[in-house]
């Protein structure tokens, strides 16, 4: 970011504001070692208002333990959990290359879009990280159920070498949802969540793998699933789950492929795939 002057931020420097939100802030940052060593890294902090706020912290808190627990090559691996001068913070691996909504516009503006095989491969790379994460245990071997809740192509992100990482598990539940839970709707976007979701209902590892079909739909049809005008419109059009032949809008799309993401955009999650590694398999 022009005009930016590096920061020093506990035993981190701050050398570029890469993004900000509505809840945190982004930074591209340097740690440094014996003998000269640095290495670069992503460094997300809870803007300063909300450090005040104890539920928040404790969100922060909790997206870190799921996050700092999980490794594996498609997931962005987050070092650290701290707090400077109240600034609560997240160390994590800083990836040289563009999130995948930002490949997307850049296809829309130019007008070439993804190769179907480059699509497939995205998405399949991403159900690798999903299946990982869905199935991680506590030390005593009990699954912690995780739900990324917000799988979209903000938080896939593409590095300049090839590899595919999941990144901001801000919204990630573990274990069963409770009953006081339901009839609230789940964090997320809405051009990118499962029925049951924008319902308030429960959400589980199906849910997860309905955003990553949507992902897939648009990629290889080049439109966008969800395309109401408005929000109640579109939320409307969220819930009916309604979807169009991929095929009718892409002839190019094997039969086979459009039979696979049908399958995970099924109203139903009884009817749709049941495990990420099943559809990320086929």
């Amino acid at each position: 970011m022009a005009g930016f002057e590096p920061i020093r931020f506990g035993k981190y420097q701050l050398i570029e504001r890469i993004a900000i939100g509505g809840m945190a802030e982004v930074y591209k940052a340097k740690s440094y070692g014996v003998a000269g060593f640095e290495k670069l890294l992503v460094i997300k902090k809870i803007l300063p208002h909300l450090s005040r706020n104890p539920e928040f912290v404790q969100m922060f808190i909790n997206e870190a333990k799921i996050a700092v627990s999980l490794s594996h090559a498609n997931i962005v691996q987050v070092y650290d959990l701290g707090v400077v001068d109240k600034d609560f913070y997240m160390a994590m691996e800083f990836i040289h290359g563009h999130d995948l909504m930002e490949i997307i516009k850049i296809g829309r503006k130019t007008g070439e879009h993804l190769s179907i095989p480059t699509a497939v491969h995205i998405i399949s790379e991403t159900l690798r990280g999903l299946d990982y994460a869905h199935g991680l245990c506590d030390p005593g071997g009990r699954p912690l159920n995780v739900v990324h809740q917000d799988v979209s192509p903000h938080n896939i992100l593409l590095s300049y070498e090839g590899d595919v990482k999941l990144v901001d598990f801000g919204i990630a539940r573990v274990g069963e949802m409770a009953e006081e839970d339901t009839g609230r709707m789940a964090g997320g976007k809405f051009a990118y969540m499962a029925p049951e979701q924008a319902l308030g209902q429960a959400v589980d590892q199906r849910s997860d793998l309905f955003a990553a079909g949507i992902i897939l739909f648009g990629l290889v049809t080049g439109q966008r699933l969800y395309a109401g005008k408005g929000r109640d419109e579109k939320i409307e059009m969220v819930r009916n789950a309604v979807v169009p032949s991929p095929r009718s809008l892409n002839p190019e799309i094997p039969e086979r492929l459009e039979e696979i993401i049908l399958r995970t955009l099924n109203r139903e999650p009884e009817r749709r795939y049941q495990q990420a590694r099943d559809f990320q398999e086929d």
